[in-house]
Formats: C-alpha cells, structure tokens, sequence
C-alpha cells in the first residue's frame, strides 16, 4: 500500500514544483491621455491596486510626462495579470501637487480609467479593469 500512496504522490509533488517554476503571466498596458487643459505642466500617471487606489500601498508603476498635444499616450509593460485602475493628474504648475481650492475642489486637471461621470472620486470598482496576457488599451479624458 506504501508504494502506491508513494507513486500518487510524485506526481502531485512534480506538479506543484513546476507551477511554482512557471512564469508569471503579464500584459502591456498603452493609455491615452486625451483633453489636457493646457499644455504646460505634466502628467502624474499611477498604475494601482485596490490597496493603491485606498492609498495603503504604493502605485505599482507610475510615469511623469509632459502633455503631447491633444493625446498624449503612455504604456506600462509587463503588468502582471490582475486587476487595475489608472489614476492621472495634471500638474499644470508644475508644483507636483494636486491644487484644491479652500472648498477641496480640484483646480488642476485628473482623470481616471474607465471616466466614470461622477462628481467624486470614483470607487476603486468603478475606475478598475483587468490586464490579462493580451495587451490592452485604454482611453482616459481630462476633466
């Protein structure tokens, strides 16, 4: 009975050593950045988590860029597979802070992914999306 027991369980040793060996899957995210308010400043470009996003945890990518024009576009390589939302900003002074106003309201340029229309920041769910293997491309507008 031993040796049957032990013959079963090579195999499943065998298996959980080659998925630990596999590689991680990632993808490529490349994000258009349309409607910038003006062309001065740059863009503050965060890639994060929910833990990101609640601001427990730091961006997983994040990317400074000056406006191009009327789109401007950036990519983040090798995400790995999962779920995401993309936060920007536009610095338009160029001081490298979010402006508010004495009521908290934003002076500066933001957006989100996915652009949900509402009047607050959105929730993590309403902003998120998902990087498999496959590359993906997102549109995010400037408000």
């Amino acid at each position: 009975m031993r040796r049957i027991a032990a013959s079963f369980s090579t195999p499943f040793a065998l298996l959980a050593i080659a998925a630990l060996a596999a590689p991680v899957q990632a993808g490529n995210l490349d994000v258009s950045i349309r409607e910038a308010r003006s062309a001065s400043g740059q863009f503050q470009v965060a890639l994060v988590d929910a833990a990101g996003y609640a601001g427990s945890a730091a961006p997983i990518a994040g990317r400074l860029l000056a406006p191009a024009g009327d789109v401007t576009h950036v990519s983040f390589d090798g995400v790995p597979v999962g779920r995401y939302a993309l936060m920007v900003i536009h610095d338009e002074n160029g001081n490298g802070t979010f402006d508010t106003n004495l009521m908290g309201m934003p002076v500066e340029g933001y957006g989100f992914s996915n652009n949900p229309p509402v009047l607050r920041k959105p929730t993590f769910d309403e902003a998120a999306f998902e990087i498999g293997a496959e590359p993906l491309a997102l549109d995010v507008t400037i408000r």
